[in-house]
């Protein structure tokens, strides 16, 4: 991810609508389908930290980065447990981690099949996936240019590659979805924007970004009774089979 994009999350992911609705989402699924008391959770690209610092209030988190920025952005929040890695090449051991936290990260990672058998491989049996990632090839743009992404996903796509890692799908949805056309029609035009490439991460009054994060509650609250048929996200849980243990070579 380009550096200036570093910053701009640092200075808006605590209070921004978007961010703070897939954080929200997330840890909500991550609590309904992990069992484990104080569990081991892996921040897979952790960024500036803010996932990380509020799994502290109820887990034991690791956060997980290939960028330095980001591990100084951590930091400057008290964050300690920290490593420097490759998603297609954790650096952890086989069957440390109740579960993983990846929120955007798989669509930075070229090879994302080597870092979906990455996240099955340090989870322990059972543990638990949660991840997101943007949707349809359709909206790719410049926002997906300045975030270095090598793709966008479906659904079925995001399904495709957790089987093929060995994952049992516990919940595959789209999410963002009630802003979705709006998303569409701003993609379609930004598209046609001269300059440099730039995330579309725009500031909005505090009444209309407060507005935004109750429908994403209210979105949340939806995907956790049913799946939603469009959006300009995945949101996907896997677990890792329990009696998939690893026999000692």
């Amino acid at each position: 991810m380009n550096p200036d994009e570093y910053t701009k999350m640092f200075e808006l992911e605590d209070h921004y609508w978007w961010f703070v609705g897939r954080r929200r989402l997330a840890i909500d699924l991550l609590k309904d389908h992990v069992t484990v008391t104080q569990p081991d959770v892996l921040d897979l690209g952790c960024g500036t930290g803010v996932v990380l610092h509020e799994l502290a209030e109820w887990a034991n988190p690791i956060g997980l980065d290939m960028s330095t920025l980001a591990m100084g952005y951590c930091r400057q929040r008290s964050l300690r447990k920290l490593i420097i890695g490759d998603g297609a090449k954790l650096p952890v051991a086989s069957e440390q981690m109740d579960a993983i936290i990846g929120l955007d990260i798989f669509e930075h990672i070229e090879d994302d099949a080597a870092a979906f058998a990455e996240a099955y491989r340090v989870l322990r049996p059972g543990g638990i996936l949660v991840m997101s990632v943007p949707a349809f090839r359709s909206l790719w743009g410049p926002h997906d240019i300045a975030l270095m992404h090598f793709r966008r996903y479906r659904t079925k796509e995001v399904r495709k590659r957790l089987e093929e890692a060995g994952f049992v799908i516990k919940r595959a949805s789209y999410s963002v979805f009630f802003l979705f056309p709006i998303i569409v029609v701003w993609r379609f035009f930004e598209k046609r924007k001269r300059g440099p490439a730039k995330a579309s991460l725009v500031v909005l009054p505090k009444v209309m970004n407060d507005t935004l994060i109750a429908l994403q509650n209210l979105e949340a609250a939806m995907i956790s009774r049913f799946d939603l048929p469009w959006g300009s996200s995945v949101i996907a849980v896997a677990q890792r089979l329990p009696s998939d243990k690893v026999e000692p070579h």
